[in-house]
């Protein structure tokens, strides 16, 4: 498993299928249909604010349906768009429970779950 950084979810390709996905873009249901073009086994996603109805971070649900760990980090501790912020400083708010499953906390670092997972940015 390797770690693969994406500005925007769009740019999925078939490296990174069963990969770690870190990623700039919201974590909304159309950010998650486009993860699900080559499903990554874990996607970072930043939670845009979490919004009305929780749109933000809708996606998690979708993942979690369709099999896919996926967690969001806070807009205000990593640039939306901007995967290497996420990397370097996203603390994230939100993870379905397959996420949860495989050591993903809400309030922990990005770069913590790297490490406890034997994962180098």
């Amino acid at each position: 498993m390797k770690l693969v950084l994406l500005d925007s979810i769009s740019a999925v390709s078939s490296d990174t299928r069963d990969q770690v996905v870190v990623s700039g873009s919201h974590g909304g249901v159309s950010a998650a249909h486009l993860a699900l073009a080559h499903p990554p086994r874990l996607v970072f996603f930043n939670d845009a604010g979490i919004g009305l109805d929780e749109a933000g971070v809708a996606g998690l649900a979708v993942l979690q349906a369709a099999g896919v760990a996926a967690c969001a980090v806070s807009h205000l501790s990593a640039r939306i768009g901007c995967a290497e912020s996420t990397l370097q400083s996203g603390l994230v708010t939100r993870c379905n429970a397959l996420a949860d499953a495989i050591g993903v906390r809400a309030g922990m670092s990005v770069q913590r779950w790297l490490l406890d997972a034997n994962l180098s940015p």
